[in-house]
């Protein structure tokens, strides 16, 4: 308490009790997991952080009632600051094998180390490096890889390694082991496919397995081959759009991260849808690659589950 004279007032507060200090980013987490559903999960999970001193910032949970499969993820932040990744990890192991559960836990700060693969079309490039600059999209790209080198003044503006690698019937072996070395050599975590025109292999696309992302026309399979937007004129669509997915053997097939369309009509020419359609699909590009960085992701089977 302030002390006050006698017949007197006191212009000073009242002195408050400090709030306790907020954790650090490098002290926030994120959980995901899933398992068969049970009773008693979310009570199993809220009492692993409650004896790790976990305060629970965002949690999203499904059941699958189809499937029998549960998922969740929940963000949190630890208040003791010697709290480490590695004793959670250990801490959470007896807990997923008591019930059953795959998981995985991460810093929720971390940025996701990403290798950006790109041909001739740099629209959805040129978006994830903004985004990526602004600190609106949390990776690190060590590299850009193309078959072309059109998009190599871009890699060099911002700073970051540019591989050529040509793909030809004849190179296309060398030029995947190549790919693959670059991917364990620089460590990295995703790989995007940001409008890159060169079918994967499938024993590539299993290496890759979870962790690369395509975007494509949600023209396919109506319009395939070269000038898709011409063909989609000369049927007069009325609407354009983009998916994202992951990458399998199954040719713009795998598992659906995210999806989005723009109204048309008559008006617009084979141009004009072209530049609607690159809109589209750099911003439901981003989209899949945040939500996979943020552990929002989760297959399901040949499906997603998009924890938002």
């Amino acid at each position: 308490m302030t002390v006050v004279p006698s017949g007197g007032t006191s212009s000073y507060p009242e002195a408050r009790t400090p709030k306790p200090a907020r954790p650090q980013p490098d002290h926030d987490f994120v959980l995901t997991l899933s398992c068969p559903g049970r009773a008693g999960l979310v009570h199993a999970v809220s009492g692993f952080l409650v004896r790790h001193s976990g305060n629970i910032l965002e949690s999203r949970q499904f059941d699958d009632r189809r499937q029998d499969r549960f998922f969740m993820r929940v963000h949190f932040d630890v208040s003791d600051p010697n709290t480490t990744l590695e004793q959670l990890r250990s801490g959470f192991g007896p807990v997923a094998e008591a019930w059953g559960i795959s998981w995985q836990l991460h810093h929720a700060s971390t940025p996701t180390r990403t290798l950006i693969m790109v041909s001739q079309y740099g629209h959805c490039l040129n978006d994830l490096l903004f985004r990526a600059g602004t600190g609106t999209l949390n990776i690190d790209v060590p590299a850009i890889v193309s078959n072309h080198r059109d998009m190599e003044p871009l890699a060099a503006y911002h700073g970051i390694p540019f591989h050529h690698i040509p793909v030809t019937p004849r190179t296309k072996d060398d030029a995947e082991a190549r790919l693959t070395e670059l991917t364990d050599e620089l460590d990295v975590d995703l790989v995007v496919l940001a409008r890159y025109m060169q079918i994967l292999s499938g024993d590539l696309c299993k290496h890759l397995d979870g962790r690369a992302i395509n975007i494509h026309h949600s023209f396919l399979p109506g319009f395939k081959g070269a000038k898709p937007y011409h063909q989609a004129h000369a049927r007069g669509v009325k609407l354009v759009g983009a998916t994202a997915h992951y990458v399998t053997p199954d040719l713009d097939e795998g598992p659906i991260i995210e999806q989005d369309v723009i109204r048309v009509d008559h008006a617009h020419d084979p141009d004009h849808l072209s530049t609607v359609g690159r809109e589209v699909e750099a911003q439901v590009l981003a989209r899949a690659v945040a939500w996979h960085t943020e552990h929002r992701v989760m297959l399901n089977g040949d499906r997603t589950v998009v924890l938002r």
